[in-house]
């Protein structure tokens, strides 16, 4: 498969990047400072709790949609519209300041942000020939990472010194810049023409393992770093390490998983690096990282998050590559919504693993229990080849 110009256009992807940063900056800059200790915070635990699966919640349900969508009507208009959507229900709690329109403004921004997230997907692909996409790719990943990382950080000098209205106001801005830069950038990628797909076809193709073992890797990869981020301090604490130490933790996971994925999106690109070799290698230096993390102290909390890090800033890059290289272009859309589906189950489901097996024993155990199921990973993806090359009787 190869993009729809003959070299990337480098001014198209800078907005299409910064799509990317918006969607990782406003899930975390607002939901690590729901809880703060502004004047206008969260105080319930049932209505933080509500809150964060209300924005994940409209993630998992519509991503497919709007990728569907994409397809249909073409990438861009579902990429601005989204933009523009996540501005306005940002504006919407910014204004009104009441905690009646936080919900609503909370969905808007899971809404808005599955239309958004991949349909600059779909536009990475689409406006980069197949001997691009790792670098495009990596490129997109390490955006969204360092919204990551900056996300909690800004978001929470910005409730500091205004509350939590004016982050609101801060995201309201970022989506309408991010979506004017778009509109001014980004060029009309228009909808191809697609045979009929019936339910079936549709079926088929998510569960060729042509999808299933990228998409798997990125649920596996988005599952650990979920993890790292949310346990490591807790591993942290528990050996008595102060907050200045296993936060450097999290910022050195985030840090690595940002700097990795460029440099893995480039190796592919130059033949230096395989999907076959690359994914599975990925998800073993993941399950590596996973087994430091039991390690007791500040060694295993710093070599998890290296090899966490590492780990999932190689499979990252490599996931969407792959699934771009297997989807016809007309149903890019529709494959990048999938995808960021599986994402978003790993990213819940890893923690309430790690929780579940951490309650019944230790916290050791629940990173063995995650560590254990990524490290089988390669092997299910050597064994569905195998039946794949297979030739019928």
């Amino acid at each position: 498969m190869t993009g729809d110009e003959e070299t990337p256009p480098p001014r198209a992807m800078g907005p299409l990047y910064a799509a990317g940063f918006t969607t990782a900056f406003g899930a975390h800059a607002i939901a690590a400072n729901l809880g703060g200790f502004s004047a206008d915070a969260v105080t319930s635990l049932l209505m933080l709790g509500g809150l964060l699966a209300l924005y994940d919640g409209a993630e998992v349900v519509l991503k497919p949609v709007f990728g569907t969508l994409a397809d249909r009507v073409g990438a861009r208009p579902v990429l601005l519209g989204g933009l523009v959507a996540f501005a306005a229900a940002s504006a919407l709690y910014a204004v009104a300041d009441s905690p009646g329109w936080l919900w609503a403004a909370r969905l808007g921004q899971g809404a808005a942000a599955s239309a958004f997230s991949p349909s600059a997907a779909t536009l990475v692909a689409r406006l980069n020939p197949a001997a691009k996409h790792g670098r495009a790719f990596g490129g997109y990943g390490f955006a969204k990472s360092v919204g990551y990382t900056l996300g909690p950080l800004i978001g929470g000098v910005v409730v500091w010194a205004g509350g939590l209205s004016l982050l609101f106001a801060v995201t309201a801005g970022l989506g309408a810049a991010v979506a004017l830069w778009a509109a001014l950038a980004v060029p009309a990628v228009p909808p191809l023409p697609r045979a009929r797909q019936t339910v079936l076809d549709l079926v088929r193709r998510l569960s060729a393992p042509a999808f299933l073992g990228p998409t798997a890797a990125l649920a596996g990869a988005s599952a650990a770093l979920s993890v790292g981020v949310g346990f490591l301090p807790v591993s942290g604490a528990a050996a008595g390490l102060g907050t200045v130490a296993t936060g450097a933790a999290v910022s050195v996971l985030a840090a690595c998983a940002a700097v990795v994925q460029p440099v893995a999106g480039r190796a592919l690109d130059a033949g230096r690096l395989g999907l076959r070799a690359g994914l599975p290698a990925g998800l073993l230096v993941t399950a590596a990282g996973l087994g430091c993390a039991m390690l007791p102290g500040l060694p295993g909390l710093l070599s998890g998050a290296v090899l966490v890090g590492a780990g999932t800033g190689l499979i990252t890059p490599l996931g969407f590559a792959a699934l771009a290289a297997a989807t016809p272009r007309e149903r890019l859309g529709q494959t990048m919504g999938a995808a960021e589906l599986g994402r978003e189950l790993g990213d819940a489901g890893g923690p309430l693993l790690v929780a579940g097996v951490a309650t019944a024993s230790t916290l050791a155990y629940g990173f063995a229990a995650l560590a254990l199921l990524l490290a089988a990973g390669p092997a299910v993806l050597l064994a569905a080849r195998h039946r794949t090359s297979r030739p019928a009787r």
